[in-house]
């Protein structure tokens, strides 16, 4: 009997809506319909998880191809598109390892096209919340060696746990489980570069029961406190660390504010 859970259509799902905005193919109409109605609140906010996704590829090619780390830990995974975190830290260094976490059914379904490894690395799906960081690294474990540097990377993740305090703790509990020269990757949503757009974007998340917290700049960098934080800062994922980039110097600032840093 197959006891996968079944895929609702009828409905927007977050990681569906999401996956369409990258440019995914994971998506209903229902769930692309939900995505013009934030557009219509937001418009141009298709450039934000466009822009994040930028990031990611950036981050973890920097971090695989110059800084050497060969393990990564990615909280929040979502569904599967185009260079997903394993296929960029491959194709840097194809030993690597990669563990993703997620605990959304429908990412579930999809997880056998995230553990397409080479054969010298090893990528694995791991079903927990965030919110159980003992659950997380108990299964990492299985894969990851926390005896070595470790990339732990929570992107677009801790929007969905509101109260600092807690976030905090997780994040802390996280990187106290892993060694000196391991890295936190963070980058979340903001209301500080169109902040009217942005609340009304909320506005429509929250009426569809989809709770995400917006912080400030000064509230995500918060969770560097204790680490070496790589230049340039906090800044927004256009901006950190831009290559070929088409706009000058001074790329756009979009709505999601990223950092990435170093434990000593």
């Amino acid at each position: 009997m197959d006891d996968r859970p079944a895929i609702d259509t009828s409905s927007a799902h977050q990681a569906r809506v999401w996956n369409y905005f990258v440019g995914g193919k994971d998506h209903y109409p229902a769930d692309r319909a939900f995505a013009e109605e934030i557009l219509r609140a937001y418009p141009g906010f298709d450039e934000v998880p466009r822009l994040a996704r930028m990031f990611l590829k950036r981050v973890v090619w920097h971090l695989a191809d110059e800084v050497g780390i060969r393990q990564f830990l990615d909280v929040g995974t979502g569904l599967p598109t185009h260079d997903n975190t394993h296929e960029v830290a491959q194709r840097a260094a194809p030993e690597s390892k990669i563990v993703y976490v997620d605990n959304d059914p429908l990412v579930l379904l999809h997880a056998e096209a995230l553990l397409t490894s080479t054969p010298e690395g090893e990528c694995r799906y791991v079903e927990a919340d965030a919110r159980d960081p003992e659950g997380i690294l108990r299964e990492a474990a299985e894969t990851l060696d926390f005896t070595r540097p470790v990339a732990l990377m929570l992107l677009g993740v801790l929007g969905t746990i509101a109260d600092d305090g807690e976030a905090q703790a997780i994040v802390r509990r996280l990187l106290d489980a892993l060694p000196s020269g391991s890295y936190l990757v963070l980058e979340d949503g903001t209301k500080t570069v169109r902040p009217e757009a942005a609340t009304e974007a909320e506005r429509v998340r929250d009426e569809s029961g989809y709770n995400y917290e917006l912080r400030t700049p000064e509230r995500i960098a918060r969770f560097f406190d204790g680490l070496e934080l790589l230049e340039p800062g906090v800044v927004s994922v256009s901006r950190w660390r831009p290559s070929q980039n088409p706009f000058g110097e001074d790329p756009p600032e979009v709505d999601a504010y990223c950092g990435v840093a170093r434990k000593p």
